[in-house]
């Protein structure tokens, strides 16, 4: 069994990474999930309140209420599979729920890319609107992912994969990393 955790700010290549491991048929359990549900429960557009509600469920349930609300799916999903993969760890707080859950079977990944090929490829999605138009700028979003606990995430990341280059080369890469620890 292993747990792939991965983390990176707004538009390292998280979901990219995750469309790699749903092409291997590994499951993939995506912690905004958690956030999206919970802004419908709400009764709160998830575009527009993701954030919010994020920050609303950490001060209600404690730093790692994503996490443990995960558990269960990751849990879920490990019945069927020997690798798992977790997409959107937020916090160091989150990595330490994870690693208390399943020890040295959970490994963190950080997608790392830099400040300006995110700003472009977010750009390329429509997805870094600035607070004029109604939407929080990529600044914001780093702010507040960084305010999180996203920083020291990243610095406990086991392994780091630079996705600066083509995709289908960080797509590969990816590959790798999923059939060494399928392998394992």
């Amino acid at each position: 069994m292993k747990v792939i955790g991965i983390v990176g700010l707004p538009g390292s290549g998280k979901s990219e990474a995750a469309t790699v491991a749903e092409e291997l048929d590994v499951p993939v359990v995506t912690m905004g999930d958690v956030i999206r549900r919970e802004c419908e429960d709400r009764g709160l557009d998830p575009a527009t309140h993701h954030g919010e509600v994020a920050r609303r469920l950490r001060e209600e349930g404690g730093p790692d209420a994503i996490a443990a609300r995960s558990l269960p799916v990751i849990e879920d999903a490990l019945d069927g599979s020997d690798v798992v993969l977790v997409d959107g760890i937020r916090s160091d707080v989150e990595v330490e729920r994870f690693e208390e859950s399943f020890g040295e079977d959970f490994v963190l990944v950080n997608v790392h890319a830099p400040f300006e090929v995110r700003r472009e490829r977010l750009d390329l999605r429509g997805r870094d609107a600035g607070a004029d138009e109604g939407g929080e700028s990529l600044e914001e979003r780093d702010e507040r992912e960084l305010g999180f606990g996203m920083g020291a995430a990243i610095e406990a990341a086991d392994v780091t994969l630079e996705n600066t280059d083509t995709l289908e080369s960080f797509h590969e890469r990816v590959r790798d990393l999923l059939r060494e620890a399928d392998a394992s």
